[in-house]
């Protein structure tokens, strides 16, 4: 009877799992896997420079493509502790990330052998769940368990290590079941008492106003959340990092929320006195856990599919627990059958005469002939060179956080962002992720010089796969948020917040790619066209004003009389 290896196994349950990519770095502790990977034609491996970037690329793949990503770290112990900050990354996206390591043979183990660290306890804390295969016998049942439980709701990454005398003992050959024989299939609808008491709350809202978070975005369920919103003439605002999760065009998308987003968003939800809650915590980006940014007197409906998110930082009049398309599609049909409604249109054509001002103020007060560039001058500069089909990766900073409501997402899914975890040094590596999951879409990743500083490496990984990325580098000489901060609170005492940088537009022709470089805003748009055409990855080196500085973070710094 034919056997297969560990490592041959665990390739065998990736192709069961139709996995087209793999991103790895390779090491010895997973050479039988590697080597079953070269057998395998249909599976792409992506071969990375850095297993934290590798994380991001499978990251950026899982939210752009709705399937798990794959990451492969081929080393035990440094090779596994480099996936930390991408898989903790996953975890505050809920990204379905598998990722998978090299173990220490379990003969080894609690030995203070080489490269041993406890693996099973490291990613504990940072992924849905965590396994340590214990036999070539298990590799099939836990890789079927992991991507189980990736894909499950709430989704999110999970760890599985794999020892090396696993990978290298044989099995005779087991049965490789399809996912749809283990995964499941549907999700929970909205109790119909439930429904019909949200639909009464929101028929008899003066100032109704929805907020679509990731479990619209994530499904691509804009339609169906539109469709809710033309039914009652309500604002539609989105949680932050999700500004694409409805159209830009739509006249009803009144763009981010919170302390982060625009002004007339913000206001919406200061002011609303029903607020129906779609697939979103409410959580920090959105409010700082704030009534500062949230009506304390607005009736709450919070649909979520994770129970324990329902009301968990503001008390909700209504806490469903549902699919939020779903209950967006029961909603929708239950304000149908409802005779008497509130008039809420003075409030909507009130929001639709602001949200129109504001665009127009957004536009004419960009500083276009700054020297150097401000950024409001190359945010609207974006605006107009971007396809409307275009795919934006962004890091944390300052210079991104403006970015995300300051640009316009015309198709979801259109905005990456490293969401509740903060992380610098993400937006380029998530943006090979997400080119690899849809190819046919523009894609294009906004950084600091300080995180493509980074990440720079993976320059090499766009060039060798032909992965066509244009990366757009912000590029103003300092960590942006900690200077500003430095500057507003500690009197300009600046310690370590300049950065110092190589001309990326050089570096990047030295790994194989394309350089271009601006220092005008003519020069901007002109080198972003360019780099959108040039068939293959590139680099735009834009010198920003170091001055223009903001500090998002106030309320921190309280304390200090700012």
């Amino acid at each position: 009877m034919p056997r297969l290896t560990g490592g041959q196994a665990a390739v065998e349950a990736l192709k069961a799992e139709k996995v087209r990519h793999v991103f790895g770095l390779i090491g010895s502790a997973t050479m039988e896997m590697f080597d079953a990977l070269h057998d395998a034609p249909d599976i792409a491996f992506i071969g990375v420079h850095d297993e934290r970037t590798g994380a991001h690329m499978a990251d950026g793949y899982a939210r752009m493509s709705g399937e798990a990503g794959v990451v492969l770290a081929g080393q035990n112990g440094p090779g596994a502790t480099n996936l930390v900050t991408g898989l903790a990354q996953a975890a505050a996206a809920y990204s379905p990330v598998v990722s998978i390591a090299g173990s220490l043979a379990s003969s080894h183990v609690y030995r203070d052998a080489f490269q041993e660290v406890d693996q099973q306890a490291l990613f504990k804390p940072i992924t849905k769940k965590t396994w340590t295969a214990t036999g070539a016998d298990r590799v099939p049942e836990l890789f079927r368990d992991a991507f189980r439980v990736a894909m499950t709701p709430r989704r999110g990454p999970v760890q599985l290590n794999l020892p090396r005398d696993v990978l290298s003992a044989t099995v005779d050959v087991p049965d490789f079941q399809p996912p749809e024989a283990y995964r499941t299939r549907s999700v929970p609808a909205a109790q119909a008492s439930a429904v019909d008491e949200a639909a009464a709350m929101l028929a008899e809202a003066s100032r109704p106003v929805i907020i679509a978070g990731g479990g619209i975005k994530n499904t691509e369920a804009h339609a169906r959340a539109l469709a809710l919103a033309e039914a009652l003439n309500a604002p539609v605002v989105t949680s932050p990092g999700h500004g694409d999760a409805i159209p830009f065009g739509h006249p009803l998308n009144a763009g981010q929320m919170g302390p982060r987003g625009n002004a007339v968003a913000s206001r919406l939800v200061r002011e609303a006195d029903v607020i129906l809650a779609l697939g979103t915590r409410i959580g920090f980006n959105a409010t700082f856990y704030s009534y500062d940014n949230i009506n304390r007197d607005a009736a709450i409906i919070q649909v979520e599919l994770e129970p324990t998110a329902i009301g968990r930082y503001f008390p909700v009049a209504l806490g469903i627990w549902a699919d939020a398309p779903t209950a967006a599609l029961q909603l929708t049909g239950a304000l149908a059958k409802l005779k008497r409604r509130a008039a809420a249109d003075a409030w909507t054509d009130a929001f639709k005469a602001e949200r129109s001002a504001y665009l127009a103020k957004r536009d004419a007060e960009a500083r276009m002939d700054a020297a150097p560039i401000h950024p409001s001058g190359l945010f609207r500069t974006l605006r107009g060179v971007l396809p409307k089909d275009a795919a934006v990766t962004m890091d944390a900073g300052t210079l991104c956080l403006q970015a995300t409501d300051a640009l316009n997402y015309w198709e979801p899914k259109s905005l990456f962002t490293p969401l509740d975890f903060g992380l610098v040094g993400f937006s380029f590596a998530c943006g090979l992720g997400v080119k690899l999951a849809r190819p046919d879409r523009p894609v294009v990743s906004l950084m600091g010089d300080g995180g493509f500083g980074m990440t720079v490496s993976e320059l090499s990984t766009a060039v060798d796969h032909g992965i066509d990325t244009v990366t757009v580098i912000m590029n103003n000489r300092c960590w942006g948020a900690e200077k500003a901060y430095q500057r507003d609170f500690f009197g300009g005492r600046y310690i370590g917040a300049d950065v110092s940088s190589p001309a990326f537009d050089k570096l990047a022709e030295l790994y194989g790619a394309k350089g271009y470089r601006a220092s005008t805003l003519a020069e901007a748009a002109e080198a972003i066209e360019a780099a959108l055409g040039c068939g293959g990855p590139a680099v735009v080196d834009v010198a920003v004003d170091p001055a223009a500085l903001y500090s998002f973070r106030r309320d921190s710094f309280r304390h200090r009389g700012g």
